[in-house]
This record gives structure tokens, C-alpha cells and sequence, in this order.
């Protein structure tokens, strides 16, 4: 038996029009459309919603419960960073559906660095990162699934090169894992061969890095990272003009 996953940056539902892309309309039913076409076993989703900079984070999240109500028959588990007066006006928080239940929740926090840069004339620094997982079974067998969505360090004029704090926590994750496990998320890592290398030293595969993820620039930013317990059997880049970003989907078997 396989399993389909995927992944997607959902950009918090705002299109993709590229003669003014900071300024294309949201329609989040375009996004939930396309996230339901797609009928997987697993969806990870990064930048669930628009961040309201200066206001707590949404206890009952809009665009969150309005995915859940398309998927009738998935289990759902999201969250958001903790809430920090610097976010700006982008896409923030994270989800996990399952068509099997999902059980042993975790939320682990990513800290950023003090990287100075200017945004809209006022100096700042970033907010922390998150990683949400979980675990399902699928044909009887457990499954360690997680998702993130790290700091764009190229848009900061640095690199996670200089800064590889986040990247190695995510390795050690994937090393604390003894039976199967998937990674997913947006990486911001415009030279994605550092990436794979370094997820190599975990025994991790990433599904692709052949086609871009990502419309605002050729990068490969988006990754399904598994380890020795799977096996990637087809994988595609699907692309999307219900956000920036296209969705990756990765099919897995189990390796007995």
C-alpha cells in the first residue's frame, strides 16, 4: 500500500498574479480547491494565515476551520508561533491533515537570529520559526509526520549558510526518529544542494530539486524530506496560481 502527501505554502489564499503579485487577490476557495483536487493522505500546509502584526495570534484561526469543513473525514491539527510585536503582514502558522487520525501532537519551537534588516524603513529583526508533528498509521504501520517553514534568510541579504542553526535542528529531528518519517515544509533555502547534502548526514532523501517551487524566483524552496523507512515511488510539482508557491506531492511506500 502507498500513500500520497502533500506539500503546500498556501500563501494564507492570496493568488498569484505576476504583473503585481504583492497585490493579487485572496480567494481562499481557489486554495481550498486546490488542495482538495489533489485527494491525499497528508496535507502540510505553511502560512495558514494572514499575521495581523501587533495582535495575538487567532484562537479560532478562519482559514484554518474553513479547510477543515472541505475535508469532511480528515483529522486536523494546527498552530501558530508564539505571538511577538515584530511579525509583519505575511503568511503565519501551520497544519497537518490526515485521513487517519492523528495522535502525540508536538510543537517545537525554531528560534531565529538576531539578523538586522529594514523593512518599510524601520529596522527590525525576525521572529522565531515553528515546527508542528505528529503521528498516523497508515497500512498498519506508524508514521512520524512533521512540517516547518523557515526563515528566508536570502531575503535578508544572508544566507542559512552563515546562519544554519534552524537547518541542523531539523536534522537532528529527523536523527531522534526510529521508525519512519517525513519532513515537509518551506525551507527558504535558495541553493538547495547544501540542504540535501546536509539532510543526507540523516539518511533523509528530499522527493525533488529538478523544478522550482516557487514563482517569485527559480528556487526549489519547498521539500518532502523521508528517511530510510520509506521509499518514494512518484512525486510531482503541480503547479498552482492559488498562491506563490506550487505544490509538491510525494507517494511513499514503506520499506519492510
Amino acid at each position: 500500500m502507498s500513500f500520497k502527501v502533500i506539500q503546500f505554502n498556501m500563501q494564507f489564499g492570496q493568488t498569484w498574479r505576476p504583473t503585481d503579485s504583492d497585490r493579487a487577490p485572496v480567494d481562499l476557495d481557489q486554495a481550498i480547491a486546490e488542495i482538495v483536487s489533489h485527494d491525499a493522505d497528508i496535507i502540510m500546509l505553511q502560512e495558514l494565515e494572514r499575521a495581523t502584526p501587533g495582535l495575538t495570534q487567532p484562537i479560532l484561526p478562519p482559514n484554518y476551520l474553513r479547510i477543515k469543513q472541505a475535508l469532511p473525514g480528515y483529522d486536523g491539527y494546527n498552530e501558530f508561533p508564539k505571538t511577538d510585536e515584530r511579525e509583519l503582514p505575511f503568511g503565519i502558522g501551520l497544519a497537518i491533515f490526515s485521513k487517519a487520525p492523528l495522535r502525540d501532537h508536538v510543537r517545537i519551537e525554531v528560534p531565529s537570529p538576531p539578523v538586522e534588516f529594514t523593512f518599510r524603513g524601520k529596522k527590525t529583526t525576525p521572529t522565531d520559526r515553528l515546527l508542528i508533528g505528529a503521528t498516523t498509521t497508515m497500512d498498519g504501520r506508524d508514521v512520524r509526520i512533521m512540517t516547518t517553514h523557515l526563515l528566508a534568510f536570502f531575503m535578508l541579504n544572508s544566507s542559512s549558510a552563515q546562519h544554519p542553526q534552524q537547518r541542523q535542528q531539523m536534522v537532528e529531528l529527523m536523527l531522534q526518529q526510529e521508525g519512519p518519517a517525513l519532513l515537509t515544509g518551506d525551507f527558504n533555502v535558495s541553493k538547495y544542494d547544501s540542504l540535501v547534502q546536509q539532510f543526507a548526514v540523516a539518511d533523509c532523501k528530499t522527493v525533488q530539486f529538478a523544478k522550482a517551487t516557487w514563482r517569485r524566483r527559480p528556487f526549489v524552496l519547498d521539500h518532502i524530506f523521508y528517511n530510510k523507512h520509506l521509499r518514494c515511488i512518484s512525486h510531482d510539482v503541480k503547479p498552482t496560481v492559488a498562491s506563490d508557491h506550487h505544490v509538491l506531492v510525494g507517494e511513499f511506500e514503506f520499506i519492510y
